[in-house]
């Protein structure tokens, strides 16, 4: 090696930088083995493809000698050949001369060639040239290269997958013969901690200006985003992935920053990746955050996996959450203290109480000693399932097992006994507190107990709370008073609600603008809207405005007793007043002029508020589309619903159906089978209910023909018949008699989905309408599955016969049923014998009374009374 570097002693930069190349290829830093040639080293060597003879001369000689050395790397080579064969060195003589020395290295199949695709397929994973939201202008580089946005994609139809069967048995992936083949993993782990200066700093404010930029991207903005990246420090990365607003393009650009070259992400930087994913329900981006910590061969942490298994967790897919334990074990990583528990609150969120406590149990075999928040998730485990007393039994066990309750353990208990109004219990339980745990409840705890106390409706025991921790005077602001004040306006206790802010003033506690609006909303809902206006004016002279969800809620009371025109009103005057309505009040307004059946003035306040860029919901456009259907105004609620399609409402297929609907019961189905028409223009595609209203309104008007064509085009569509489809069609079909074209659309109906009652649906209602003969040569379709649901049917047809006077046809249809043991009805098998008596077939009517007989069902004596 020195011989080779003093040859290269008076030779110019690029030699210098292959001999580089060369020693590094061979040293400790292995930059070839990372599988990519730095940007600038590429750079600076493509510059000498136009340089001075003696420059190409002398690269020529140290190329050579340095692939003497490359036998031993073909990665290297490979990574050489594919700079070699760009477009500007193929065609070189250098070029050529290079790759035949290759060729003759390695060999035409395994050699250059077979490197440079090696080179071709690394640099499909980890591309320098990555771009940030793609090219649109080529196509091949659409295929090639990671383009923004990719990843997510899959991952968000990833996501989309059911969670099927249980969460297994959890402890036992807790194994006891771990090894740690992460060395250094023992250190303490410590959250990435980020100063507003960080934020603050200007580089990082400017890399989240460009990526904000993304619907105007272009080459120049990339490169600028590239300059910042490699110039921001894995502190300043940290806080431009927390500084996106949405998870997805945090995730993005944490993706496209990892293809860059010259650049990779510190762990630190994975880390916070996987704590902002574990608290969305991006599990796939979580979980291949991870991976690419394994292949980067950074330190993993158990906490890493805890995040990916949160994440899990908030998207359902806890069976998928609790996997990731086998993960972290497959990555040799043992698990600690921080896992464990995550693991206990995911099964305990699944409703697994059982395995979170053999999980708990397997943790002290292995070593790992729960801690009190281990032990708070058992316990609100226990309270999910209603089991509060071993809840506060494991409180009581706790300090025996070395762990002593916090205040967190006693407030999740108190939680849950403050639903079952249990104060009592809530008392010894603070008494158990300052005895056994010397924690002595504070604000905070008379607070969070008068809060859930009011939430669950119990005003007086909130009070009573309330007064106790006045005497041991502790600090009970406004918000507190208005919880109780709250729950007594839901109770209906007005007075009592009335004297309590009464009883703010004296102290010194003035009523907020909440406090104020929940006595309103108690005198509007006894109807006292009297008092609740007075009390409007009440809030202007204690200097208290009331806001938009004040008067949103006076305006609610007054739709509620028929005065919704004094509410639309008191709306059109809000702007002389100072207030904004919101989406809220004008559906407040609206529904109560709908309910009040002022259609027409609806409209018009639907239409101002579209106008003042306040958009209905769905819900909201169908409440309004079906009462002007109700209405025998089915074309104005189409206007109405093309109205709010044009000016951006969301409109679903609900909205259409229901105009279809209005159309159908109008008798109108032209119009109806146009609308159906513009739902495919709209992008709106009709679902099988939609279908099942046209065909039932066809199939009324006798347009059969019609009605069929519409079904198979529901079919051909790919829709499956619902139960509603199948009984339209079916009563439709029977009542014309046409069991034949009915068997054949039967048929193409249940390969979609199967229906079994159709045909005993059929036969009914063949019996119905008097086709006895069609319904009895189906009655065999009926009788292969031999149910309750088929003897229903088969009675049905036998007292059909018997009411046209043909008990021969009933008696048949019974035998065939003992045939299927099938039990006729006793009673109805009286009327067919004595009918078959009275028609002197005494041998038939004999034979059936003995059908019952062997099958147990009548005893002899029965049987002579029954000849009798």
């Amino acid at each position: 090696m020195p011989c080779f570097a003093a040859k290269l002693k008076n030779v110019d930069g690029a030699a210098k930088y292959w001999l580089l190349f060369h020693l590094r290829s061979g040293g400790k830093e292995r930059l070839i083995g990372r599988n990519q040639i730095r940007f600038y080293e590429l750079n600076y060597l493509h510059k000498f493809q136009k340089g001075s003879a003696n420059s190409a001369f002398v690269l020529n000689g140290v190329i050579y000698k340095c692939l003497d050395h490359f036998r031993l790397h073909p990665l290297a080579c490979s990574e050489l050949g594919a700079f070699v064969s760009s477009s500007s060195w193929r065609d070189s003589s250098f070029g050529r001369s290079l790759r035949t020395y290759c060729t003759g290295i390695y060999g035409r199949n395994n050699g250059f060639d077979a490197a440079n695709d090696e080179f071709q397929k690394i640099d499909l994973e980890d591309s320098g040239d990555s771009n940030f939201f793609g090219n649109p202008n080529e196509e091949h580089e659409k295929d090639r290269h990671f383009k923004f946005g990719d990843d997510i994609e899959d991952e968000e139809s990833n996501e989309e997958e059911e969670e099927d069967g249980d969460l297994g048995d959890a402890a036992d992936l807790l194994g006891s013969n771990l090894s740690n083949k992460n060395h250094g993993q023992g250190n303490d782990f410590k959250r990435v901690e980020i100063g507003e200066d960080v934020f603050r700093y200007p580089l990082v404010r400017d890399t989240c200006k460009l990526i904000k930029l993304s619907s105007s991207w272009n080459r120049k903005f990339e490169g600028e985003l590239r300059y910042l990246v490699r110039s921001l420090n894995p502190l300043q990365i940290c806080a431009v992935l927390r500084s996106q607003e949405d998870e997805r393009i945090a995730l993005r650009f944490f993706y496209w920053a990892d293809r860059l070259w010259r650049y990779r992400h510190d762990s630190s930087v994975y880390l916070v990746m996987l704590e902002i994913l574990s608290k969305t329900k991006l599990c796939q981006g979580a979980k291949r955050v991870l991976r690419l910590m394994t292949r980067r061969g950074l330190l993993l942490w158990p906490e890493a996996f805890g995040f990916v298994m949160v994440s899990y967790s908030r998207a359902g897919r806890l069976r998928d959450a609790m996997k990731v334990l086998t993960l972290m074990q497959m990555a040799g990583v043992e698990p600690n203290l921080s896992i464990c528990n995550t693991a206990i609150h995911i099964l305990v969120v699944g409703n697994e109480l059982k395995k979170a406590l053999r999980f708990a149990e397997r943790m002290a075999l292995i070593g790992i000693a729960p801690n009190v928040v281990t032990y708070n998730c058992l316990i609100k485990g226990y309270c999910i399932v209603h089991q509060v007393d071993q809840a506060m039994e494991l409180i009581d066990q706790m300090p025996s097992k070395g762990c002593s309750p916090d205040k967190v353990s006693y407030y999740t208990v108190m939680g849950f006994l403050c639903r079952d109004k249990r104060v009592k219990e809530i008392r010894e339980l603070m008494k158990k507190m300052r005895t056994n745990s010397n924690l002595l409840p504070d604000n905070v705890t008379y607070n969070s107990l008068i809060q859930m106390l009011s939430k669950h409706g119990h005003g007086d025991e909130a009070l009573e709370i309330l007064r106790e921790a006045e005497e041991l005077r502790f600090k009970v602001d406004k918000v507190e008073y208005s919880a109780i004040v709250h729950a007594y306006c839901k109770e209906g206790k007005i007075k009592k609600a009335k004297e309590l802010v009464g009883e703010m003033f004296s102290k010194g506690c003035d009523p907020d603008v909440v406090t104020y609006t929940s006595v309103l909303d108690g005198f509007c809902r006894i109807g006292k809207l009297d008092q609740a206006k007075k009390m409007m004016q009440q809030m202007y002279k204690h200097h208290c405005k009331p806001n938009a969800v004040t008067h949103t809620t006076l305006l609610n009371g007054l739709c509620r007793n028929g005065k919704s025109l004094e509410a639309r009103k008191m709306m059109n005057m809000s702007e002389e007043e100072w207030w904004t309505p919101n989406a809220i009040t004008y559906s407040v307004v609206v529904h109560g002029l709908r309910r009040e059946g002022k259609l027409n003035e609806a409209c018009d306040v639907v239409r101002e508020m579209i106008g003042k860029g306040l958009f209905p919901n769905p819900v909201e456009i169908n409440l309004l589309i079906q009462s002007l259907c109700r209405d025998g105004k089915p074309h104005e609620a189409n206007q109405l619903l093309k109205e709010c399609m044009n000016k951006g409402c969301a409109v679903n297929v609900v909205n259409f159906t229901t105009v279809i609907h209005g159309f159908c019961q109008k008798d109108d189905l032209e119009a109806a089978r146009s609308l159906l028409d513009d739902m495919y223009l709209c992008n709106k595609h009709p679902d099988s209910v939609t279908y099942t209203t046209l065909i039932d309104a066809l199939g009324k008007n006798g347009r059969i023909e019609e009605a069929t064509e519409l079904t198979m085009k529901m079919l051909r569509q790919g829709l499956v018949p619902s139960p509603v489809t199948y009984r339209s069609v079916i009563h439709q079909y029977c009542r014309k008699g046409r069991v034949e074209d009915l068997l054949k659309l039967l048929k193409k109906m249940l390969l979609k989905s199967r229906f079994q009652t159709a045909y005993n649906l059929v036969i009914e209602k063949l019996c119905k309408f008097g086709y006895l003969e069609e319904a009895n040569s189906l009655l065999g379709e009926v009788l292969r599955t031999a149910s309750r649901m088929d003897a229903k049917t088969c009675h049905v047809l036998m007292e059909s016969y018997l009411n046209v006077g043909m008990p021969m046809s009933a008696y048949k249809v019974a035998c065939r049923m003992f045939n299927r043991n099938l039990l006729p009805d006793l009673k109805l098998c009286e009327k067919v014998s004595k009918r078959l008596m009275i028609e002197g077939k005494l041998e038939e009517a004999d034979r059936l009374v003995l059908r019952f007989v062997e099958h147990g069902c009548v005893s002899a004596q029965e049987r002579k009374h029954l000849q009798d």
